[in-house]
């Protein structure tokens, strides 16, 4: 391994020029400003540096990210070698270019054989902005152009440009100029948290049917479709209940409303499978696709159609006014390329679902089980959330669950990992390429802030 960059200039002057022109998302920035933000300058495998030569397990793959670790010399190969072929053309003027077509050859040869074409985009918040309009054009090609509003999931996370947010279900957002017209919400499907008595099979059915419940309120007839992450990632890493996917989708069958898959975090081997659909047992209509798309090495997004969808707007369609600058961009493209096929030839996504993956929940729940602070392990894959509980026969929640998991999560970044908290729950998704020694490494630190915070809360 080599050594850590030497960073050119002092922490301080490089905190004091980030606060003098940044806005950081997700924070109070005088608060950040006071503080001063760790300034990260390497990173090689799993591991990042801070400019003060901090090592840290990045137990979180940036943001759900780099499948494939820092420091990748094929995927900065690729980049270089496109640069140096086509640096950028764009796909408008009735042009295209070999890295993008070879690009969507390899992810139409690896997603399930209904769909057929993507729109590119530079980001998941971008591709659920395109997708609003793409399911709006196509009802209007069907004739029917009153199907337009969207129904999404309370706390479910779509982005956070204006229409994203709108579709996703966190209030604080919409409270700040995040909601637009003809977008509605039915629950979540968290039973540790809201299913009280019921079991989780009777709860996952419940909250499904609140989506016809919706459906037949609004009227089939102006419901253009439902959107929803198969398991919600910035709310919590949730995952429902077996029963809560089957019954969404005949519901959307039943009602001839598009069944639109988030698939940002979950899609390129998160779960173990190529898609996280695929995990769950459902059959989408649409997929938003980003952040592993190209392990996080360059931008780049798209929303994927079936062929149904497509064909409606490529043989009946016409003209459809969309486009974006960068939509395929010859760099995004090679890089995705590449990433891939590393994916796929060196078994990665196998390996995350038969070895890694059951190897990761294994040490959960030999580690946590039996935790007083923990009282439920969800995920799969190198996907894992673990639930700060107060009382474990009610599962009540503590009032200040924010506030223990936000230490949790700065203990976690003393310890030497960066893990993430959500309301009252840690949330872990490590690189696809993490060993088992990694995995080790990540579980025990995480143990380490875990206990700190227990102490905190009076259960240790």
């Amino acid at each position: 391994m080599n050594l850590p960059f030497e960073p050119q200039r002092q922490t301080q002057d490089y905190q004091a020029s980030d606060a003098a022109h940044h806005i950081h998302a997700f924070v109070d920035q005088k608060a950040l400003n006071a503080e001063g933000p760790r300034v990260m300058v390497r990173g090689e495998g799993l591991y990042l540096w801070d400019s003060e030569g901090k090592r840290y397990l990045d137990g979180m793959s940036g943001l759900w990210c780099t499948q494939l670790g820092y420091g990748r010399k094929d995927l900065t190969a690729a980049a270089a070698a496109q640069m140096d072929q086509l640096a950028y053309y764009n796909m408008f003027f009735h042009t295209t270019h070999p890295a993008v077509i070879e690009l969507s050859e390899l992810l139409f040869s690896l997603l399930p054989g209904h769909y057929s074409h993507v729109i590119y985009t530079n980001s998941g918040s971008e591709a659920n902005e395109v997708l609003i309009r793409t399911v709006r054009r196509y009802w209007q090609v069907l004739g029917k152009p009153q199907k337009k509003i969207m129904i999404g999931r309370w706390n479910g996370y779509h982005g956070s440009t204006l229409a994203a947010s709108a579709l996703g279900g966190m209030k604080f957002m919409h409270e700040m100029g995040g909601l637009i017209p003809d977008v509605a919400h039915i629950d979540e499907p968290y039973w540790y948290a809201q299913g009280g008595d019921l079991t989780p099979a009777e709860f996952g059915r419940r909250c499904a049917l609140q989506l016809e419940e919706k459906i037949l309120e609004l009227g089939a007839q102006n419901v253009a479709g439902f959107i929803a992450e198969p398991f919600q990632g910035a709310g919590g890493m949730i995952f429902p209940p077996e029963s809560y996917w089957p019954e969404i989708q005949r519901i959307c069958r039943q009602y001839d409303v598009l069944l639109c898959a988030d698939e940002v975090i979950g899609g390129f081997g998160r779960t173990g499978e190529w898609f996280a659909h695929q995990y769950f047992g459902f059959e989408p209509d649409t997929l938003s696709i980003a952040k592993g798309l190209t392990s996080g090495y360059l931008p780049m997004g798209g929303l994927v159609l079936s062929k149904r969808m497509a064909e409606a707007l490529v043989e009946r369609g016409g003209v459809f006014a969309h486009g974006l600058t960068y939509s395929g961009h010859p760099v995004a493209a090679a890089v995705a390329l590449a990433n891939l096929k590393a994916l796929r030839d060196e078994g990665i996504v196998r390996q995350v679902k038969d070895d890694t993956g059951p190897y990761l929940h294994k040490l959960l729940h030999e580690v946590f089980g039996n935790h007083p602070l923990i009282g439920e392990i969800q995920g799969t894959g190198l996907l894992a959330a673990l639930q700060f509980v107060e009382d474990k026969g009610t599962r009540k929640r503590f009032a200040n669950e924010n506030d223990l998991a936000w230490q949790c999560r700065t203990f976690g970044f003393e310890e030497g990992v960066i893990i993430r908290s959500t309301l009252g729950r840690m949330i872990m998704a490590p690189a696809l390429v993490a060993s088992r020694a990694e995995l080790d490494e990540l579980v025990d630190k995480t143990r380490i802030a875990v206990d700190r915070t227990a102490r905190i809360a009076g259960k240790l």
